[in-house]
Formats: C-alpha cells, structure tokens, sequence
C-alpha cells in the first residue's frame, strides 16, 4: 500500500518529481495528463482552494502517483490524478489516492465532487465505483487531417487576432454567456484568461476573433501541441453569441481555424466534444473528424464531515 502525502502548499523538490511523473504518464499515453487549470496549480505552486496529494512507495521516497483537488463554486470540487506507467498494475494506488481526496473533501464541508479519467478502463471505472463515484458525461477527443478539401476551405470568416490586455473584457462576455450551461467553461473570470495568457503554448495569432458591425461576434481559440510527434493543432474553444446562433457562424469559424492550423504546418487537428452535444457532433462528423477516444467523468455527493 502507497503512503499518500497531504500538502498544501508544495515544495520545488515536490513539484519537480510529479512534473517528471506527469511527463512519464503524458509519454505513455499521448495525451495531457492534467487538464490545464490543474497544471497551471501545480507549476505556480497552487492557489487558494488547491490540495496536492502525492502518492510515495512504502519502499522508497519514489513518487507513483498525485492527485490534485481544487475547489470551485457552489460547493463543487474538481479531482484529478495521475499514476506512474510503472505502477499502474497496482489499482491500490489510485484507490487510495482518491479516497484520501474524499476525505479531504468531507473534512472540509463536502460537496459535489468531479474526476475526470482520460481514456477510461475497466480498472479506473471499477477504482471509481469502490470509491462511491458514479460514471457520469463522456467527452470525445475527435481528429481529422489537414489541410482541409478544396471545397470546405473557402467556407471561412475574416478574423482578427486576440490582443492582450484589449479583448479581455468582450471575449469572457461572450464566452460565459455562450457557456453559461458547462460546468467548466461558463464561469471564467479576468484570472482565467489572463493566466491562460501567460502559458507557453498561447499564441495570440491563433486565437481568432470574428466582429460583426463593431461587436465580437464568434471566436475560434486555436492551441498548437509541440509536445507530441506529429504535432497537433486543437480547436481549443470555440463559440457564437447567443444572439447569432443560426447562421452557421460556427462552422465557419472552425473552418476558418482549421485553416489557420494548416498554415502553421500541421497536418492533424483535434477537439473536445460533449458526447451528448448532437448539434456539434454532427458539424464535426460533416467536416471529417472522427473518435480517437473518450474521457469520462465521475461524479458523487460527499457528505461533511459528522463530529460527534
């Protein structure tokens, strides 16, 4: 059984091995083994809300696994982890780290809580169950080549490029107004999106904006992932006001953003897409991605903590 280590604060020598071991389950995998805003806690040390859980082996200092937890709003939590490719023969260290987080979570008022697993198994659906967690959304990672066919390339919009420290304001407007249903996106504040600024990978001229008579209008956020070979481009977030759905405004802006990625070079693009989201699901499907795989989420209602 793993020693798991509660921190709050973790130290540069702390954070150095959960990043080789993120990076170790990353290589293995090919794909991102934090989502970004539990990188972003990890790397600057945490903030307000942010509980690290690192699991050691009983034989040696050796970190096998983390697990990260963040509080959000309306008394929810948001849990993640990872385990060492070498140790994933051993479901104990999973379980242990996600009941350690559980306790934690009850021992601070409970909540709703929310794990999401990238390319769930049997073994991470039956770690889950033990822990009292349900399956709940499955999100689809959906790909296609680039460039894009003759026919769909001229179907884009004139955009302009996101400017730091201008767009700020106008862009979580229509962002949180066009999100205003998803537990993730729809409540970014200024901090969000500014610490999304200050990563490596963002790159302002891939983050397309489209006006209409003066007023933002649509948006296609692109992301670049030099981390894997072949790099892939990722419609990163994209969306339409409210107020224009109907005109087929995101269509063309994921083309006009698939585009953009294929002048960078690329010849894979890929997104994120609720496996509920019909409307979405059959946009992508009409301009060629398919399934390369699913993310699940887990959820469940942990109880305060009783003091008798």
């Amino acid at each position: 059984m793993p020693n798991v280590e509660i921190h709050r604060r973790l130290g540069e020598r702390d954070i150095s091995a959960i990043v080789d071991l993120v990076k170790a389950a990353e290589a293995v995998d090919q794909h991102k083994a934090l989502e970004d805003h539990a990188w972003i806690d990890l790397v600057q040390g945490g903030r307000k809300g942010v509980l690290g859980l690192v699991a050691k082996s009983s034989h040696s200092d050796a970190v096998v696994g983390y697990a990260q937890i963040s509080k959000g709003t309306n008394n929810s939590w948001a849990i993640e982890y990872v385990i060492h490719p070498k140790n994933r023969d051993n479901p104990e260290i999973g379980k242990k780290l996600l009941l350690s987080g559980l306790e934690q979570i009850q021992s601070q008022g409970g909540g709703h809580v929310h794990l999401w697993i990238a390319k769930p198994t049997e073994t991470s659906d039956l770690i889950c169950t033990q822990a009292g967690l349900s399956r709940g959304r499955d999100l689809f990672q959906m790909r296609r080549p680039l460039p894009l066919e003759d026919e769909l390339q001229t179907d884009s919009l004139p955009t302009r490029p996101f400017t730091i420290g201008q767009d700020e304001e106008n862009w979580l407007k229509l962002n949180n107004d066009a999100f205003s249903w998803h537990p993730e996106q729809g409540d970014w504040d200024l901090a969000t999106i500014q610490n999304r600024e200050e990563q490596s990978w963002f790159d302002p001229e891939g983050f397309l904006l489209h006006e209409q008579h003066g007023k933002l209008a649509a948006f296609c956020w692109t992301k670049i992932h030099t981390d894997v070979d072949p790099n892939i481009g990722e419609i990163y977030v994209i969306a339409v006001d409210p107020n224009l759905r109907g005109q087929k405004l995101g269509r063309s802006m994921c083309i006009t953003g698939l585009n953009y990625l294929s002048t960078q070079g690329l010849t894979l693009a890929m997104l994120y897409v609720e496996s509920t989201n019909q409307p979405a699901l059959t946009l992508y499907n009409h301009l060629g991605f398919t399934i390369d795989h699913i993310d699940r989420a887990y959820v469940g209602d942990v109880p305060p903590l009783r003091i008798l």
